[in-house]
């Protein structure tokens, strides 16, 4: 297979099509061709629109052969997490529960992209309702790791990630509720933008968390995200209840490259204090630093709180709003449920509504700190995830254990880009997130442009052939750990599932057991003062700065 057209930016091949010098009809085929070949050794594809795109793109070469090109995604082509939902063609959110889910009307930044030109390829894996990790019980199987197949490509964004990185799709669309676009990012070696909450509708795209959930692109490099970004937006009051009225910059046309006495946050002690990163992280970070430095930027420390802090809130609320919206089904039929759903969603049974409601009021309290923090600093800079580890390495009870330093930035709400930062020794992507506050994209996006621009990790590619052998998963584990969990906390436990309605068998149980001393830990933690004035975060979401 010859890389030629399956390896273009959205900008080259955008240049290509307007010169009328690549037929977006040739460029179709040629993914198409690459997409058919790779999926059964990445499986990244759930369902794959060919005839569909074909037709598009004859339509799209006839516009522009009329002189009516539309810019830059006129005959792009795209694909979708399975999340989006799209008029006449299956969703199913890689569940059981929705196998047969046929929507009658496309997620409003479906329609957006393909107002704009752009071409549907097809439905990207992801995890479970986009929640959770890889699973083997699900009826389709976890995406591959482009760069080694025998390790993960991260969640829940994780056809979206593998289906970019393996030259199948320019373009691809994410979600991002704990990170979910910058995970699969990190781990695969590309570009991933969770915008402003609110900038992008969510309307269409089926719901993990409402207060948390962000819809964003996901590309090779950063000029391809403006790109998409700016494809993708528009305000949407009657859709997405959270849509934000602001004017849409020229994402793309922010991109300059100057960062000269751009003033640079670093925040290290996620990396280096509260978590331990992986050397090659490590390794990465200070060199990106370095980079930062040398291109003007002013780099310094800075602090926020402890990581755990943003984990705790993050969590009692997402997970009480994913068992909210799917509580129907998992009173009905929880058995169709994957195991890592299950023992990530259920014990959101446990979690109160006292401590619902503090985790949202000290939510809205760390969005109030952060706006120190942006009189000081342009943008902050932090490890994102990678190196992927092996599939087997994968257990469910992490959710509940540990933190990864994308969730600060759904609880705050701003934009968070991660791109690549090199390579450990065994070829596996690295990568470093430029946040910044909120409605602040074209800022971060330029220093992350910058970035980019001033390393080499852009012209290294996974090297993928249809014959390579696809190495067996390994089993996940998932048979939940109890030996610790005392009786008093089952028992408790037990009271919440029976108020709850739910009916479990031993095994689901057991996983809600396995869960319990860490949400009751959780709990512990939120029980603090606060002031009677000291209202919820749903009535301030992000809103866009005062002229």
């Amino acid at each position: 297979m010859t890389d030629d057209l399956h390896f273009l930016t959205i900008a080259e091949a955008s240049n290509l099509i307007e010169t009328k010098k690549l037929s977006p009809v040739e460029y179709v085929d040629a993914l198409l061709e690459r997409i058919e070949a790779l999926n059964p050794i990445l499986d990244a594809f759930l369902l794959i629109t060919g005839d569909q795109a074909r037709d598009e793109a004859k339509k799209a070469e006839a516009d522009i052969t009329a002189g009516h090109y539309k810019g830059p995604l006129h005959g792009i082509p795209f694909a979708l997490k399975d999340i989006y939902e799209t008029e006449g063609i299956r969703t199913t959110a890689h569940s059981k529960i929705l196998i047969n889910n046929v929507p009658d009307k496309d997620a409003t930044s479906v329609a957006n992209l393909k107002k704009a030109g752009a071409i549907l390829m097809g439905k990207l894996a992801t995890h479970e309702f986009a929640h959770g990790g890889p699973s083997l019980d699900l009826p389709w199987p976890p995406a591959r790791n482009p760069w080694k197949l025998d390790r993960f490509s991260g969640g829940s964004s994780s056809g979206s990630g593998c289906g970019v990185a393996a030259g199948m799709v320019p373009l691809a669309t994410g979600s991002d509720t704990g990170g979910s676009i910058r995970g699969p990012a990190g781990l695969c070696g590309i570009a991933g933008l969770k915008p402003t909450y609110g900038l992008v509708s969510r309307a269409g795209v089926i719901p993990n968390s409402y207060s948390y959930d962000h819809a964003g692109p996901m590309a090779w490099n950063v000029e391809d995200i403006a790109i998409g970004l700016q494809g993708m937006v528009s305000y949407d009051p009657v859709g997405d209840p959270a849509s934000a009225k602001v004017t849409y910059p020229d994402y793309r046309s922010a991109l300059n490259g100057n960062i000269e006495g751009l003033r640079v946050g670093v925040i290290r002690h996620f990396y280096e204090e509260e978590n331990k990163f992986p050397d090659a992280s490590i390794k990465g970070m200070n060199e990106a630093i370095a980079v930062f430095e040398s291109l003007g930027a002013k780099v310094k420390d800075v602090r926020v709180r402890p990581l755990q802090e943003y984990r705790v809130v993050k969590l009692t609320m997402g997970e009480s709003e994913i068992f909210s919206v799917n509580y129907p089904d998992l009173v009905k039929r929880p058995g169709d449920f994957g195991h890592d759903f299950r023992s990530r969603t259920i014990p959101a049974c446990l979690i109160s509504g006292i401590d619902y409601m503090q985790a949202s009021r000290l939510r809205r309290r760390m969005m109030q700190e952060m706006e120190e923090i942006y009189q000081n600093y342009d943008v902050l800079i932090t490890a994102g995830q990678g190196p992927a580890p092996e599939f087997p390495a994968y257990n469910s009870i992490s959710n509940w254990t540990g933190a990864k330093a994308s969730v600060h930035y759904n609880v705050v709400a701003g934009p968070s880009i991660s791109v690549c930062n090199g390579f450990d020794n065994d070829g596996m992507p690295v990568s470093v997130m430029v946040c910044g506050k909120p409605f602040s994209e074209p800022t971060v996006l330029n220093a992350a442009y910058a970035f980019e621009k001033a390393t080499v990790w852009r012209a290294r590619r996974p090297q993928l052939s249809p014959d390579m052998e696809k190495p067996p998963t390994g089993e996940i584990p998932v048979i939940p750990d109890i030996a610790g969990v005392d009786e008093a906390t089952k028992s408790r436990a037990a009271a919440a599932v029976e108020g709850a309605g739910l009916k479990l068998d031993g095994l689901m149980m057991d996983e809600v057991y396995e869960a319990a001393p860490y949400i009751y830990e959780m709990s512990a933690r939120l029980r603090q003062d606060l002031m009677r004035s000291e209202e919820p975060s749903s009535i301030m979401l992000a809103q866009p700065a005062k002229e």
